[in-house]
């Protein structure tokens, strides 16, 4: 990718000065940038280190004085990391992959597959199957049968998406990613020892061993414009109603979402978050890393729920929760300052017998 400064800064809606048909092939940190890059100093701290490379241009923060540094042009910015978003997505290589369809690719005569979609190799596409305008699907991808994918779909390598899945426009899949898979539903004969925990909380627990019987899943997954899929994530089908994604939502890698699912839109899933079966997730949610919900619960929109929380309950529109398990976040922090006094008030106490 070649640019000049100035193509770059309308890109960023951000001001240029000094040369702006200075033309740039990539980025780099300052310190490794060299003459056809520009480099990244959008915080005062990384300045200094423009001097060890050889940088002529550069991202800077508003009223930086870029001339002291030896540029020859600037790109100023309000916001780095929006800043940032701009500059990678200008940069960003794509999959590489050929015009056209790969000879080693496998498709169903029945799919239908937008005429400049671009397919890798050992891909295999099954029956029915409806894909749109722009898409790009890395080598050894496999769609199941009566799959729909809207326009300008992104599929990394390697990822799995079950029969009847429909995918809006925009979708991004990392490598490894299951879409679709069976949901985790069993039933035994006779009420089980866990439906007995259930409804005594463990008081009464007397029922004997069984097999467990699969329930199998009809319903599919449905996902909304401009989501990411991480690497490793996996999303299983609804057992009647589909597992839905909503709109704009983010999974990051090795989330799994359980059968059932409903996840609004706007949301963020951090690394190995986990939702069980049936939990409806509401609109603008953001999940920590290894947080998880418990199944048939409701958490309302807007709710930040910190890293490694284990949400058991439903929560209400707009809270902060943390902790295991979860409350609310303030709560939590003085549960926490508390158990940290814990063995000094022991201690002071012992002492005072």
């Amino acid at each position: 990718m070649t640019i000049s400064i100035s193509q770059l800064a309308t890109r960023l809606n951000a001001r240029f000065e000094g040369q702006g048909d200075i033309i740039i092939h990539g980025v780099r940190e300052p310190k490794d940038a060299r003459c056809e890059h520009i480099a990244l100093a959008m915080d005062p701290k990384f300045a200094p280190d423009i001097a060890q490379g050889q940088a002529r241009t550069a991202v800077m923060w508003e009223g930086a004085d870029w001339k002291a540094y030896g540029l020859e042009a600037v790109i100023l910015v309000k916001r780095a990391r929006l800043a940032m978003s701009g500059i990678a997505k200008t940069f960003d290589p794509g999959l590489g992959l050929q015009e056209g369809i790969h000879a080693t690719a496998v498709i169903d005569e029945s799919a239908h597959i937008a005429s400049n979609a671009k397919i890798g190799p050992l891909v295999v596409i099954g029956a029915g199957v409806k894909i749109g305008k722009n898409v790009q699907i890395a080598p050894q991808v496999s769609i199941g049968a009566g799959v729909i994918i809207g326009d300008d779909a992104i599929i990394h390598s390697g990822a799995r998406i079950g029969a009847r899945a429909q995918i809006g426009d925009r979708i991004i899949v990392q490598p490894g990613a299951v879409i679709g898979a069976d949901g985790f539903s069993f039933v035994t004969k006779e009420k089980s020892a866990v439906e007995e925990a259930r409804e005594s909380l463990g008081e009464d627990v007397k029922a004997a061993g069984q097999e467990w019987l699969r329930i199998s899943s009809l319903g599919g997954v449905i996902i909304g414009n401009d989501v990411e899929i991480g690497a490793n994530v996996t999303i299983d089908q609804g057992t009647i109603r589909p597992t839905q994604i909503g709109n704009g939502t983010k999974l990051d890698n090795q989330v799994h979402i359980g059968h059932n699912v409903i996840i609004g839109d706007h949301c963020l899933l951090c690394g190995q978050v986990g939702i069980a079966g049936s939990t409806v997730v509401g609109s603008y949610t953001v999940m920590g890393g290894q947080a998880g919900a418990a199944d048939n619960i409701v958490i309302g929109e807007g709710v930040i729920i910190g890293a490694g929380s284990g949400v058991l309950s439903n929560v209400a529109k707009g809270k902060a929760m943390m902790g295991y398990p979860a409350v609310a976040m303030q709560t939590h922090i003085e549960m926490y300052k508390a158990l940290r006094r814990l063995p000094r008030v022991l201690k002071t106490k012992l002492q005072n017998k």
